[in-house]
């Protein structure tokens, strides 16, 4: 069952719309059913008519009328990586929004991108879904134009950059979440703490990094660069990274990984060099996944609360949607906690 649509036509504090449709498909030199195909994804446009048309849209600030707006039941997900037990935690959150809702769930990749492209959110306007998460992704100018003029609302959970003031997001903290676990490897006795970062474009990443700093120049520890190692998420860089940082001859006692994959790559790593986990050396990871408790020994962890933000982006865009000016939701930015999980990975550094 779709969810009802409001009655009225929202009435926001927002510029007056300057131009009607055929005023646009005047100015654009087509006819106004044209400019309805352009609206509604239609493949069936010309890409020199569909760049005039949206370009017209855009300056125009046009924006379609919610009762004008016939929605499908659908939830559009958009992963700039699909593949990893990260996506599924995320895939849950946002199916236990959309069944309560009577809605489906749309998936796509970005294939690494940290914006989807122009393809995609043609693709998204012709479907015409209740709204669009978008995970560790973002919009250009352009994409946001054309889902704000199809009044598409958009979330972006865990925003790999800063998404802006304007745009909705569901986030974590990051940078409490590495102080945390850095500061329970301090708690420990260690003072050589190696690092295995995110990609340093990502947001989460550099927060999670800048909590491992503070934590070291609160416990008047210095911050060694050379025990900082830029990942990228994956078990592979976990496991190269680690072997890098182990082969030192002054190796780190302890490290803490920006996420469980990268922390389970440096597992295999200290495998082979014939450490053991944690009397030879103590590991911290980044997540909290279901993989974290089954693996040996059970991985210290600070749980991200990956299905609960997943639930909230979702309810967000589904309030975004349903909603008037005089009935917008009170918070369309908001940080879930983050918590420190402590399992057998970390111990006491080894003596000597």
């Amino acid at each position: 069952m779709t969810p009802s649509e409001p009655a009225e036509t929202r009435t926001e504090a927002r510029p007056t719309q300057t131009a009607t449709l055929a005023e646009i498909a005047r100015e654009a030199g087509v006819s106004a059913p044209t400019v309805s195909k352009v609206l509604n994804g239609r493949a069936d446009v010309a890409p020199g008519t569909r760049t005039r048309v949206e370009e017209l849209l855009r300056a125009h600030g046009y924006r379609r009328r919610r009762a004008e707006a016939t929605r499908s039941p659908l939830i559009d997900v958009v992963f700039h990586e699909l593949e990893s037990a990260w996506a599924m935690e995320v895939i849950r959150g946002v199916e236990n929004v959309a069944r309560d809702a009577g809605l489906s769930v749309v998936l796509s990749e970005s294939a690494g991108r940290l914006t989807p492209g122009r393809t995609w959110a043609d693709q998204v306007a012709a479907r015409r879904p209740y709204g669009v998460v978008l995970v560790l992704s973002g919009l250009d100018e352009s994409q946001r134009a054309l889902l704000t003029s199809r009044s598409i609302p958009f979330v972006v959970m865990d925003p790999a950059g800063d998404p802006g003031a304007d745009v909705p997001s569901i986030g974590a903290t990051n940078w409490q979440g590495g102080l945390a676990a850095t500061r329970h490897l301090v708690e420990l006795g260690h003072r050589r703490i190696g690092a295995i970062t995110g990609p340093s474009q990502m947001m989460c990443s550099r927060a999670r990094i800048d909590g491992y700093r503070a934590a070291l120049e609160t416990a008047g520890l210095p911050v060694d660069q050379a025990l900082i190692k830029t990942g990228d998420f994956h078990h592979e860089t976990g496991y190269r990274l680690g072997r890098e940082l182990l082969d030192r001859p002054d190796r780190p006692t302890a490290v803490f990984a920006g996420n469980d994959l990268q922390a389970l790559g440096f597992y295999e790593a200290a495998r082979e060099l014939g450490l053991r986990i944690p009397e030879d050396v103590s590991v911290v990871g980044f997540d909290d996944l279901p993989v974290a408790r089954w693996v040996g020994p059970p991985l210290t962890t600070v749980r991200q609360p990956l299905t609960e933000m997943a639930e909230a982006a979702a309810r967000l865009v589904l309030e975004l949607a349903r909603s008037t000016s005089r009935e917008a939701p009170a918070a369309t930015r908001v940080e879930l906690a983050t918590s420190l999980v402590v399992r057998t990975s970390t111990g006491a550094p080894p003596a000597g």
